[in-house]
């Protein structure tokens, strides 16, 4: 009598997002397939198209789940309302940039970026993902404006956009690795930046 096949059990989430992450860092979308991350991960591609759907939502999920992740650490950050002002949005500037070139985070970012214009999921989802930066900050800016920190004047959204676009444009070269970019200018160019923008 011939034995019953034994089946193996689904990997956490967590382990899929983490080895997505990894191979899209290293590799790029374009050239991740879901046989080969599903034989890195002892499962089959069949199995990852049942849970993500399409290479596009594996990669949402995935960044979704990195995000998760730092979002965490930002709220504890921010909500030590014992430390001044500056001193959380000095953090959150540290947070938010990449720590270098190849950051896998920040390749998510900007796989889905480039996705993101042909696919209203895509474009969903980043939205849904960026809203708590964009939350937090202007809460601290909030913040910073109710304690005088801030000119009683500062348009507290408004600024907190402007200084996520900034922070986006200068993440990007880093990320990248284009020659002449290092974390260190970038986080220094954030800081005097975000100073002239509220008025400091």
């Amino acid at each position: 009598m011939a034995q019953p096949r034994t089946r193996r059990p689904a990997r956490p989430r967590e382990e899929v997002y983490a080895a997505a992450r990894t191979a899209i860092a290293e590799h790029g979308l374009a050239r991740l397939t879901m046989a080969g991350l599903g034989e890195q991960l002892g499962m089959s591609a069949g199995h990852l198209l049942y849970y993500f759907g399409s290479k596009d939502q594996l990669l949402l999920e995935t960044l979704r789940w990195s995000e998760a992740q730092l979002g965490e650490r930002r709220g504890r950050e921010l909500a030590r309302r014992e430390a001044p002002v500056l001193e959380r949005l000095a953090r959150y500037l540290e947070l938010y940039l990449p720590e270098g070139p190849g950051d896998p985070r920040w390749i998510l970012w900007i796989e889905v970026w480039s996705r993101s214009p042909g696919t209203a999921d895509l474009r969903q989802g980043q939205h849904e993902i960026e809203a708590p930066w964009q939350d937090d900050l202007t809460a601290l800016l909030d913040e910073g404006r109710e304690t005088a920190v801030l000119p009683p004047a500062t348009p507290t959204a408004a600024r907190a956009t402007q200084l996520r676009a900034l922070l986006d444009g200068l993440a990007v070269p880093l990320a990248i690795g284009l020659p002449g970019t290092t974390r260190e200018s970038a986080l220094a160019h954030a800081t005097s930046a975000a100073h002239a923008l509220l008025g400091l």
